[in-house]
Order: C-alpha cells, then sequence, then structure tokens
C-alpha cells in the first residue's frame, strides 16, 4: 500500500455540494450520515446561495492575494477584494462554524474539497475575458496562490475539530479538457492549446503536497479520467462516477488498486432517482464486485481499496434524498466489505 494510504476507516463519503442553504442543516447531515464510523464527514458546499457558494467561488475565496469578481461570463480576476470575495469568505466561515458545531469530539477522517488548479484556471478570467489557462504565468501564479490559501484553510480547519485527520479534495472536472485541448476560448471559435502533461502533474504535485502527509484525493465526473497521470502526482485516491468507466480504461484501474491508490467510486446517483435506486445497497455495489473479478483482484482488497459515494456532487437533489443517499452509500460500503465477492 502507499504511504498515504488509510481511507479504508471511513468506506463512503459525499462529493461535496449539498442542496438548499442551510449551513447547519447541511453540516448536521453530512456528521448525521456517517455517525456510526462507517463514512468520511465532509465539509459542505452550498452552491444554491448563488455566487461565492458555488465551488469555484468557494475556492476564489481560498486565494491568497489574488482576487475575484462575477462577470455574467463567469468569475473573473480583480485587482482588490470586492463583494463577491468578501461574500466567498463570508459563506466559508459560516460553513466553517457549522461544521465545528456537529463535530465536537469528533476523531477521524474529515474531508475539505477545493477547485483544483487546472479546472479553476479554466474556468476562471483574466481582465480582458479569457481563461487564466491561456497565459502560462498566469497559471503559475494561480498555482502559487491556491496553494497558499489552500495551506491557511488545511490549518483552520485542524484548529477547529483538532481530533481530524484532514483529507484535502482537489475538484478536476475539466483536467481532461485541460490535456486535450478542449476549452473554448471566450468566442468560441478556438480552444486553448493543450497543456504539457509533465506541467499539468507537476502543479497537482505542487498543490496535493500542502497537505504534507495527509490524505489526498483528486474527483473528476467527466469522462477519461487521467488514472496513470494522477497518481504520479501524489493522488492518494481518485475519485470518478463509476458509469462512466470504459473496458479501455480497467487496466489503469487495477495498476492503481495493486500500486496502492484508493478509489472513490460513483455508484450512487446524485439527481432524485427512482425510489429503487435506494432499496439494495448490495445491488448498486455489484458492478464493483465484477470490475473486481474481471480485473483478477482479489475481493479481500475491496474494503482497502474502494470508498462509496454518489456519482457527483448533491447540489441538484432534494434535501430529502441527499440524505438518504449519503446514508445509501454507508449501507453499500458495508455491504462491499462484508459479501465482497
Amino acid at each position: 500500500m502507499s504511504e498515504k494510504s488509510g481511507f479504508s476507516a471511513s468506506a463512503a463519503t459525499g462529493i461535496g455540494s449539498m442542496p438548499g442553504g442551510d449551513a447547519r442543516e447541511a453540516a448536521k447531515t453530512v456528521t448525521g450520515s456517517f455517525a456510526d464510523g462507517r463514512g468520511m464527514p465532509y465539509l459542505a458546499e452550498l452552491p444554491a446561495r448563488g455566487p461565492g457558494a458555488d465551488m469555484t467561488g468557494r475556492t476564489v475565496g481560498l486565494l491568497v492575494e489574488m482576487y475575484g469578481h462575477v462577470e455574467p461570463s463567469g468569475w473573473r480576476i480583480s485587482d482588490r477584494p470586492g463583494r463577491d470575495t468578501r461574500r466567498a469568505r463570508s459563506w466559508l466561515g459560516e460553513d466553517l462554524d457549522a461544521l465545528e458545531e456537529f463535530t465536537q469530539g469528533y476523531e477521524g477522517l474529515l474531508k475539505v474539497q477545493a477547485v483544483g488548479p487546472w479546472t479553476l484556471a479554466a474556468g476562471l478570467e483574466l481582465r480582458g475575458g479569457e481563461a487564466m489557462l491561456g497565459d502560462p504565468g498566469a497559471c503559475r501564479d494561480l498555482a502559487g496562490s491556491l496553494a497558499e490559501g489552500l495551506r491557511s484553510h488545511l490549518a483552520e480547519v485542524r484548529r477547529r475539530v483538532p481530533g481530524a485527520e484532514v483529507v484535502l479534495q482537489l475538484d478536476e472536472p475539466s483536467l481532461t479538457a485541460v490535456l486535450r485541448g478542449r476549452i473554448r476560448s471566450a468566442s468560441g471559435y478556438r480552444t486553448y492549446r493543450a497543456v504539457d502533461r509533465q506541467v499539468v502533474e507537476g502543479t497537482l504535485r505542487d498543490v496535493l503536497a500542502v497537505n504534507g502527509e495527509g490524505l489526498t484525493a483528486v474527483h473528476s465526473c467527466a469522462p477519461e479520467v487521467p488514472f496513470a497521470l494522477l497518481r504520479r502526482a501524489g493522488a492518494g485516491a481518485v475519485s470518478f462516477d463509476f458509469s462512466l468507466l470504459t473496458e479501455r480504461e480497467e487496466e489503469a484501474i487495477g495498476e492503481a488498486v495493486e500500486g496502492g491508490t484508493q478509489l472513490f467510486l460513483g455508484v450512487v446517483p446524485g439527481m432524485d432517482a427512482a425510489s429503487t435506486a435506494l432499496s439494495d445497497p448490495g445491488g448498486s455495489v455489484k458492478e464493483v464486485r465484477t470490475l473486481w473479478s474481471r480485473l483478477g483482484l482479489n475481493p479481500g482488497t475491496l474494503s482497502e481499496s474502494v470508498v462509496i459515494t454518489p456519482s457527483c456532487g448533491l447540489a441538484g437533489a432534494s434535501p430529502a434524498y441527499a440524505r438518504a443517499a449519503l446514508a445509501h452509500c454507508a449501507r453499500a460500503a458495508k455491504s462491499l466489505a462484508d459479501n465482497p465477492e
């Protein structure tokens, strides 16, 4: 196993976002859903509150000596902290207060999420309206600012929840598009050049390293997740939508497992689904067992290699469904551990 293995003690978690705008209710749900020790609580994001509470806005609020504001086209870099940056920081403080309230005496894994440097560079605009992705110098500055901001953020979480082992998750849904030159320019008539894979890998490694010896994960709910690159960059786990996995990616999955990388498998629908979708925990992980068998992996490694999650964030779900989905993830993880074959 890798040096940073250790997710097996918490076999289920959520991706990050939750429905609604009540920070206390969200914190109560993400801590209460995993109260039996079979899951990993996390700092919830509540994008329904508006700009600044979305995942990009939250991460902009973490940046050091770099600010952002909202334009009709999205988030754009600013010279100074304005209303939108202040609002993002205020909502983060509110969410941290709520998490602290519901984690009194907690000991165990606790996950925090932020947009990774490449998805952030693809989504943040320079003053002229083009994405930061098109300017290598701006990308370097952004990654440095993000790393410093995350270092402070992680320290703050540890201060508030001293018994927690803090896990850092970077959300990189645009990563494959960055690597393949698929991010469109502001005009939409062209795409930005593909970024060199070594540059992408090195930047991710630097940002993940801010968690020191702590556990790390990279999440993408997009197709064609670059598993090997993420492993080389130092991600302790790769989080993805299991339904998007293709046959040609299975070899990379096998190599990841044998190399000690954990897998966060999104097997539970992230949006309100038919009640039958949450009626059979064992059925939700049936295809996971099948994959293990097809790859010739030891079924006994399932419980130490796999964390069960929703397929993506739960912001678009109803509050009742979000609660049910997280509870179902915990039950499905238990089913997988109890009956790996």
